[in-house]
């Protein structure tokens, strides 16, 4: 866990450092200066940190992160023995996450994380964990760029559908977790497919067969099995290539590739059952 603070705080650093010093420095402490007086506790209130919670709930809501956040932070800062204070925590993180930031994903991760460090066992740790698997999910490039965010979403989630058998969020996790490892898997397909049209058919078997290998859910599949078996024949595998056409019709009632496929089952079959009937 010491570690994971450490990381947390190093992005938080490197992200911070994209921005200009004095720029953030002028910006926070204009925002200070807005947020003291609006976010002020009325003297004589009876349930201060009922308040604090309240409103920082309805400024969430209304997407007002900074608003809410000032709610939320006094709320945590102030009242350590509030029955609120954990939920607090939560809604500080999810404030950054609504900002949608680079810097606001680095501080949103903090917050989960240490939400999950003092409230391992809390009735929400399931939440926290959930949405710190979306502060990678939500940084995730398109598959023709860098997956480090992709593989640290789907290492995230996995761990939650792991943990949280019974959550609410688990329908939502495993969504996104296939949407996550469709992002990868097609990162791969693509570099398969570009050593395919490059010729290089060792290379494209080896990625081919490696998607199919580490996701064999893999939403387009199908592009990879036709691909793959693709590659085989140009190299004079077609006895290998043969199961792969058959997937694609036994696993796709629609597919880019279906026709294709039937003709390929055909013609490698009636070249295989000839090369047996000439041996």
């Amino acid at each position: 866990m010491a570690f994971e603070h450490t990381r947390a705080r190093w992005r938080t650093m490197r992200a911070l450092a994209c921005f200009p010093r004095a720029a953030i420095v002028a910006s926070l402490a204009i925002s200070a200066a807005c947020a003291s007086a609006s976010t002020r506790v009325p003297v004589g209130t009876l349930e201060p940190d009922k308040f604090l919670w309240e409103r920082g709930t309805a400024a969430l809501n209304e997407r007002k992160w900074f608003t809410a956040r000032e709610f939320f932070r006094q709320l945590v800062d102030s009242y350590p023995q509030s029955s609120y204070r954990a939920d607090g925590k939560l809604g500080i993180g999810d404030t950054y996450l609504g900002e949608g930031s680079a810097e606001g994903f680095v501080l949103a991760e903090n917050e989960f994380r240490e939400f999950l460090a003092f409230y391992p066992t809390h009735e929400r740790a399931d939440y926290a964990h959930f949405k710190l698997a979306m502060t990678s999910f939500y940084q995730m490039h398109g598959p023709e760029r860098d997956q480090t965010e992709t593989r640290e979403a789907i290492k995230e989630l996995t761990a939650f559908v792991e943990r949280y058998p019974n959550s609410q969020l688990l329908p939502e996790a495993r969504n996104r977790l296939r949407e996550a490892r469709d992002r990868l898997s097609q990162s791969e397909y693509r570099v398969g497919f570009f050593y395919f049209r490059s010729n290089w058919y060792p290379g494209a078997i080896e990625r081919f067969s490696s998607v199919l290998k580490n996701d064999p859910e893999f939403t387009n599949r199908d592009a990879v099995y036709f691909h793959l078996a693709e590659s085989l024949v140009r190299i004079e595998r077609p006895a290998e290539a043969l199961p792969y056409y058959e997937r694609i019709l036994a696993e796709f009632e629609q597919s880019e590739y279906l026709e294709n496929a039937q003709k390929r089952v055909a013609e490698l079959k009636a070249n295989l059952a000839a090369q047996i009937k000439k041996n």
